[in-house]
């Protein structure tokens, strides 16, 4: 079965955005919450120490533009290594 490299593509840029707005929104609304969490998952890295208490709109629309473009591309390369080795 072959995927569909744009769909899956853009389904993935579709799902980094989101994720990236959703972290965004939860450091907007409880900074020191989303830190904690966050240093549970990055197995004893103290991310206090490096945290931003601000972020700026060019900030987070680069942020953003980065994300994006990241996922497409890590869903391009995930159907293209997929569709490689199904055949």
């Amino acid at each position: 079965m072959k995927l569909d490299t744009k769909a899956i593509s853009l389904s993935a840029m579709a799902v980094g955005g989101i994720l990236y707005i959703a972290c965004a929104l939860a450091v907007l609304i409880a900074p020191a919450g989303t830190l904690s969490f966050f240093n549970y998952l990055f197995h004893g890295i103290d991310l206090t120490s490096i945290a931003k208490t601000s972020i700026t709109i060019a900030q987070f629309v680069i942020g953003l533009i980065i994300t994006l473009v990241g996922s497409y591309i890590i869903g391009w390369l995930f159907t293209a290594i997929y569709n490689k080795i199904a055949k």
